[in-house]
């Protein structure tokens, strides 16, 4: 197959969907596919072009059949709703200089990878142009996500933007998602349930591994054995709602030996580290991203993850740091509402708690009740073996190339 991938995030991204773009177009360009790539500059959770990418302008990497074509973009220096759009309008916009260069070449498929809305926009246009099928890949309903949290109060901008993505949900060629909760907006969107997979985000569970203590980051990152260590990993940003965390050790902080641990980088970062600052909260720390390498053994100190959304994304994002989790034999302690799917996920197969969104007392009770369960161990073992049978690289990667192959099948040019 001849498969073009557009998306705003790629590897070496590895927060977000950039890791799973990339590892999808590296699993069909090693499987004898032939793949083209438009994305931007690697920026993502940081919101900064990354050194090695400054100042290139267009240009391509290509590795066998592999060739990613890179565009500049504007990155705000602080994200806001309004400079947000225009960050991935300018994405769009400068796209079309490899979009004019690819014109003329055949592709079997294109594939859209959302957010944002205009990368299902663009490639959508360039399939009809060319005459091949186009797969709409949804990793977060980006317009219900913005309409519920109050990042865009125009009610014309979301009624346009709404209508774009029911326009691309009805006439794509196939329109895939990661989760339950997503598919039942999708299909309720207009898209026609026989145009519609599941393909869901997937871990390699050979990397990806139950580690002890001792094979941990734990000591190395200045921790002792005895530490509880209560860990969120991941992107700090709008969605998280992880100003709770903040609430949550002031709690916690009688409990000498419960440590808040939070990794990574987002445009909420500074304000968290302020907020805990300010109340003088020594049982919370703040650390940056570790490399990708090294993300097992990061994950393997923690005795609780914590897995944090606002209650208007329940169903409309699906964590995909949880993967990671589940796969180390990782417990989690994950805010969704009781009738979300991602609820379901974790109650249906015993694989930790579920707490309502946005409540911080709940949330504190429930990491001391997590800590003292006597199930701990029980769910670790439900955790791992979640991830074996749902969630492995090789088999989810394998449905993925089976719907290409079905589309083009369908589709003879």
């Amino acid at each position: 197959m001849h498969i073009l991938l557009y998306s705003i995030s790629y590897s070496p991204e590895v927060a977000g969907s950039g890791r799973f773009n990339g590892e999808l177009a590296q699993w069909l360009a090693d499987h004898g596919h032939y793949v083209d790539v438009i994305t931007a500059y690697p920026y993502y959770p940081e919101w900064k072009t990354r050194a090695e990418y400054q100042g290139k302008g267009w240009f391509t990497e290509k590795v066998g059949n592999l060739t990613v074509y890179r565009t500049p973009l504007y990155i705000p220096k602080r994200v806001t709703s309004k400079n947000r759009i225009l960050h991935e309008l300018s994405f769009a916009l400068s796209s079309l200089i490899h979009l004019s260069r690819l014109l003329f070449k055949r592709y079997d498929v294109l594939i859209g990878v959302c957010p944002p809305l205009q990368a299902g926009l663009m490639p959508y246009i360039f399939s009809r142009l060319k005459r091949s099928p186009f797969v709409f890949h949804i990793q977060d309903l980006q317009v219900d996500t913005a309409r519920n949290l109050g990042l865009i109060k125009n009610k014309r901008l979301l009624n346009f933007l709404a209508g774009i993505e029911q326009y691309l949900l009805r006439n794509s060629d196939f329109v895939s998602s990661i989760s339950e909760g997503m598919k039942r907006n999708i299909l309720s969107k207009g898209t026609p349930i026989k145009r519609y997979r599941m393909n869901e985000n997937w871990v390699d569970i050979d990397t990806f591994a139950p580690l002890s203590i001792q094979e941990s980051l734990r000591s190395e990152l200045g921790f002792s054995t005895t530490d509880k260590i209560v860990l969120y990993s991941g992107n700090i940003g709008e969605k998280q709602g992880l100003e709770i965390l903040i609430e949550v050790a002031n709690y916690l902080i009688q409990y000498a030996n419960i440590i808040l641990v939070i990794v990574g980088e987002g445009v909420a970062r500074k304000k968290l580290v302020q907020q805990a600052e300010d109340k003088g909260l020594k049982n919370i720390r703040f650390l940056p991203p570790v490399l990708y390498a090294d993300l097992p053994r990061m994950l393997s100190m923690a005795d609780i993850h914590l897995v944090i959304q606002k209650r208007a994304t329940s169903d409309l994002v699906m964590p995909s740091k949880l993967v990671n989790i589940l796969a180390v034999g990782g417990v989690a302690i994950v805010s969704a509402k009781r009738i979300s799917s991602l609820s379901s996920v974790i109650v249906d197969n015993q694989l930790g708690w579920v707490v309502e969104p946005e409540e911080s007392e709940e949330l504190a009770n429930t990491i001391l009740k997590a800590l003292n369960s006597s199930k701990l161990d029980y769910y670790r073992f439900n955790a791992r073996k979640y991830a074996e049978k749902n969630l492995s690289k090789k088999d989810i990667l394998s449905r993925f190339e089976n719907m290409l192959s079905e589309l083009i099948c369908n589709n003879p040019r």
